[in-house]
C-alpha cells in the first residue's frame, strides 16, 4: 500500500485537521472517510467556509425550508440553527479521535460572531451560548485574537471552554494569546477548578504574510538604488511567512517549558499548540505544499482546505522542518527590518483586513439566507 503523507504526518507529531465543513461532507460519508484513510484529527470552520457550503449546495434546501415556516427566527438564528447542526455531528464523527487522544485532537471549531472581535463581553456570552446549544466536549470556540479577544480568551478558558484563537499574524500577538490561556488556567486554579480537560490551539495564519509582505518587497526592488539591492529584496520574497512560524514555534517552546507552565502542568495543564492556518498558496509561483512541507514538527497542527489535501496527499513531503537552520530565520528577519519593513505593523494591518473579511462573510451569509427565505 502507497504511503499516505497525510497520515505521515501524525508520526512525525503534527496533526492534520481539515479546514472544510458541509453537510453534504457529512452526510455522504466523506467526513469518515478523511478519518479513516486521511488521518483527519479535527476540522476547523469559518463563515466563509459556510457561504459556500450553503450557497452552492442543496444539502441545506430542506432545513431551511422547515426553519423559514417560523418567521420569527432571524436570519442569524436560522444560520446557527445549521451551523449548530452541522457542528454537532462532525464532533460526534471525530470523538472516538477525541477519546483515544485524551483531549489532544478531535475538536471541530466554531466561531463567534465576527461583529464581536472588539468586544469581549459579547464574545464571552455567545461562546458561552455555543458551548451550550452544541453539548459536546470536544467543541472549541474560535475567537479572533484582537487586543479586545485576549480578555475573552482568559474568560472563557477560566469557564472551561476549549478555546481557538485565531487570526494570528505576529509572533508579539501570538505570545500575548499563549499568555492569555496561562492567565485562563490559572484563574481556574484559583476558582478550585480542574484544567486537565481544557484544550486550546492559537491559529497563525501563513500564506497571507507572505502576500502582504512580498507586495512591500517588490516596491522595494521597484525603488532600490542598484542591483545588489533589488537582488537582496528579491531573495526575502516568500520567506516572511515560514520565518515568522519557526519564530513563533520558538516562542512556544519557551513558553511552554517556563516555571510557570510547569507548575500548571502538574496541576493537570495541556500545552496550547500552535496551529497552522491558511496554508494554501495565494501566489502560483510557490510551491503548492510549502506551507505544510516546511512547518512539520511536534506540537503543532496543519488545517488545510481541500486544494492543500489533494496536494499533500499526491506529493508532500514528511521531515522535521518547523525548526530547521533557524539561523536562516534570523537572518530573513533581521533583512526584513533593515529593508524598512515592519512586520508587526503588517500584521496588524492583516488582522484588521482579516475582521473586516470575516465581517463581510458573515453578513453576505445572513443576506444568502435572507435572500433564499424571500425566494421561498
Amino acid at each position: 500500500m502507497a504511503i499516505n503523507p497525510l497520515v505521515e504526518l501524525h508520526k512525525a507529531g503534527q496533526s492534520f485537521w481539515y479546514d472544510n465543513i458541509s453537510r453534504g461532507l457529512i452526510n455522504s460519508g466523506e467526513l469518515q472517510r478523511l478519518i479513516t484513510e486521511d488521518g483527519v484529527r479535527g476540522i476547523t470552520s469559518n463563515p466563509s467556509i459556510f457561504y459556500k457550503a450553503i450557497k452552492d449546495g442543496s444539502d441545506y434546501a430542506v432545513p431551511l425550508s422547515e426553519l423559514f415556516k417560523n418567521a420569527a427566527l432571524s436570519a442569524k438564528e436560522i444560520l446557527y440553527e445549521l451551523e449548530i447542526a452541522d457542528i454537532a455531528s462532525a464532533a460526534d464523527a471525530l470523538l472516538p479521535i477525541y477519546e483515544s487522544s485524551k483531549g489532544v485532537d478531535g475538536y471541530v471549531s466554531i466561531e463567534v460572531d465576527p461583529r464581536f472581535a472588539y468586544d469581549s463581553e459579547k464574545t464571552v456570552s455567545e461562546g458561552r451560548e455555543l458551548v451550550k446549544l452544541i453539548a459536546r466536549p470536544n467543541i472549541m470556540i474560535k475567537v479572533p485574537a484582537t487586543k479586545d479577544g485576549l480578555a475573552a480568551i482568559t474568560e472563557l478558558i477560566a469557564e472551561g471552554c476549549n478555546v481557538n484563537a485565531t487570526l494570528l499574524f505576529s509572533v508579539q500577538r501570538y505570545a500575548e494569546v499563549a499568555t492569555a490561556y496561562l492567565d485562563g488556567l490559572n484563574k481556574r486554579i484559583d476558582a478550585g477548578e480542574p484544567i486537565d480537560s481544557i484544550a486550546s490551539v492559537a491559529s497563525f495564519f501563513i500564506s497571507r504574510i507572505d502576500t502582504a509582505v512580498d507586495k512591500v518587497i517588490d516596491s522595494r526592488v521597484e525603488h532600490a538604488l542598484n542591483d545588489a539591492e533589488k537582488e537582496w529584496a528579491l531573495s526575502l520574497r516568500g520567506m516572511a511567512a515560514i520565518s515568522s512560524a519557526k519564530e513563533a514555534y520558538q516562542t512556544m517552546i519557551a513558553l511552554f517549558s517556563s516555571d510557570r507552565f510547569i507548575e500548571i502542568k502538574q496541576k493537570g495543564g495541556n500545552v496550547q499548540r500552535l496551529l497552522w492556518a491558511s496554508t494554501s498558496t495565494k501566489n502560483p509561483a510557490y510551491p503548492d505544499c510549502l506551507y505544510v512541507d516546511s512547518l512539520i514538527g511536534p506540537g503543532t497542527i496543519n488545517t488545510m482546505p481541500v486544494d492543500t489535501v489533494k496536494a499533500f496527499k499526491d506529493h508532500g513531503k514528511v521531515l522535521r522542518t518547523i525548526d530547521a537552520d533557524l539561523k536562516a530565520v534570523d537572518e530573513t528577519l533581521s533583512s526584513l527590518t533593515e529593508l524598512n519593513i515592519n512586520i508587526e505593523s503588517i500584521a496588524q494591518q492583516l488582522e484588521d483586513e482579516g475582521v473586516k473579511l470575516f465581517n463581510d462573510a458573515f453578513g453576505a451569509l445572513l443576506n444568502l439566507i435572507e435572500d433564499k427565505r424571500n425566494n421561498h
